[in-house]
């Protein structure tokens, strides 16, 4: 049998966490176990009516049919939305149509920055613990990674000034994402300003990742990195509609900052794709018009499960103060067991899965994340098997 050899490239690259953890949950409930699924970040509640309705209204005109209007760019009536949106949550000012590129989700665009600025060889660097994603698309876009750990005792934010000066005389780039995934970790408008003398000693392109942006809890405030002075001389901003909007499926997002790199973005972007669906287009427009409550209204909810994952964590010995941002929580392991020997035991006895630290990097080891994207009945269920697990 003749055997197609696949690129060198996909041979660095490990197997897509989540897609793993999918594989293992269908597998367990095809075998009749109830799974709970606490792993993935993928909220479950409806996206709000209004959004639902302006898509049906816009796709029933035919010329939504077509490729979409401007369209490696996303359309400027979406763009122009995007800069007020931006104006008004962050006190940003940004120019539409060179500041703002719109895209199929802002996973998208961490791979697109990657072949926008990256050079086969470059050192990119990446934060440890970090999203998966960031690493595969150094690697698919031939550079090297190279990870910048991220401590507890530091807050979860990167020590810059322990980064080698050799280090990041070779750096092209660097991702970044707060509030943090996995770690729930917010940034300081501090390390924000430090971040970007950083970036502009070194000439390093700065990718930050901001679709947790509007999930932040009691006592933190939103940030863009784009607020710092001199963020767009050195970086762009990506973020998404998928999380303050329950939209994870509708694969629509931004690119925001740098005109050169925006423009850069968009030239990988025009000769990779055709663009975002009209119709969806408009009905993120009504998302940013008319559903700024209903964040609230999410992060009512997600606050309320917050409370009972960590009083549940508690009972059974594992008492810490979390972060303020995301929906996730990054809880350490019990004393005397890693990442992957909690997590195959939460699985193995009581058929919850949770991704273990070490899915993130190899400083995620000792630490577990749970998700607090499901329905508040199963979120009830997997607490008391894990307290009838593991409580004293």
């Amino acid at each position: 049998m003749f055997i197609v050899q696949t690129a060198e490239r996909l041979k660095k690259i490990p197997p897509y966490l989540f897609m793993e953890l999918r594989k293992k949950i269908n597998q367990a409930k095809a075998d009749g176990v109830d799974v709970i699924s606490l792993a993935i970040g993928d909220p479950v509640e409806a996206t709000p009516g209004s959004i639902i309705d302006e898509l049906c209204r816009t796709a029933r005109d035919p010329l939504n049919h077509r490729y979409p209007t401007d369209e490696e760019k996303g359309m400027l009536a979406l763009r122009r939305e995007i800069a007020r949106w931006y104006a008004r949550r962050y006190g940003v000012e940004l120019n539409p149509e060179k500041e703002i590129l719109g895209l199929i989700g802002s996973k998208e665009g961490c791979h697109h920055f990657v072949l926008a600025r990256v050079n086969p060889g470059d050192i990119v660097l990446m934060t440890d613990p970090g999203y998966p994603a960031y690493r595969a698309s150094i690697l698919m876009g031939e550079g090297v990674p190279c990870n910048v750990p991220i401590l507890p005792q530091n807050d979860y934010l990167p020590a810059l000034e322990d980064i080698p000066s050799e280090t990041a005389k070779k750096a092209s780039a660097m991702f970044l994402n707060y509030p943090n995934n996995p770690t729930g970790a917010c940034a300081t408008q501090e390390f924000l300003n430090k971040l970007v003398a950083f970036a502009r000693e070194y000439d390093i392109a700065v990718c930050y990742d901001n679709p947790y942006g509007e999930i932040v809890f009691a006592g933190q405030e939103r940030i863009s990195f784009l607020q710092a002075p001199g963020a767009k001389d050195v970086g762009v901003e990506l973020n998404s509609f998928s999380k303050p909007f329950n939209m994870c499926g509708w694969r629509i997002g931004m690119a925001c900052g740098n005109p050169d790199l925006i423009a850069a973005i968009s030239k990988v972007k025009e000769n990779t794709d055709s663009g975002i669906f009209n119709a969806v287009q408009f009905a993120a427009i009504q998302a940013l018009t008319g559903e700024a409550g209903f964040i609230e209204e999410m992060l009512s909810v997600y606050g309320r499960r917050r409370e009972l994952v960590l009083k549940t964590l508690q009972k059974i010995g594992i008492d810490f103060q979390p972060p303020r941002g995301t929906f996730y929580l990054w809880v350490p392991a019990p004393k005397g067991m890693t990442s992957l020997e909690f997590t195959n035991r939460l699985f193995d006895k009581t058929a919850v899965v949770v991704a273990a630290g070490t899915a993130y990097g190899q400083y995620g080891e000792g630490f577990i994340r749970i998700s607090l994207t499901v329905p508040d009945d199963r979120l009830q269920e997997a607490m008391e098997r894990i307290e009838k697990e593991f409580a004293p």
